[in-house]
């Protein structure tokens, strides 16, 4: 994992087309924008993190078995 700091106004750049932009520091919240391709998926993660046992619940319903790390319920949350 990559740790930086950025101020207010300043860019990021991820791969070609990639940008994030730090838009508005407020206390201990920060806003960013994000400029990337339409087919670029951006979800929180969060959101992420709450459909993964969801996803596991059904796996094991289905008789899938367990539902492996955290990546894999990932995985399979975009399948």
């Amino acid at each position: 994992m990559l740790v930086l700091s950025r101020k207010l106004g300043e860019q990021l750049v991820i791969g070609d087309d990639v940008t994030v932009t730090i838009t508005k520091i407020a206390g201990n919240r920060v806003t960013v924008a994000i400029d990337a391709p339409r087919e670029v998926a951006i979800k929180r993660a969060e959101l992420l993190e709450k459909a993964a046992p969801v996803q596991t619940r059904q796996q094991v319903q289905q008789g899938q078995g367990t539902a492996g790390s955290a990546s894999s319920r990932v995985a399979a949350y975009h399948a």
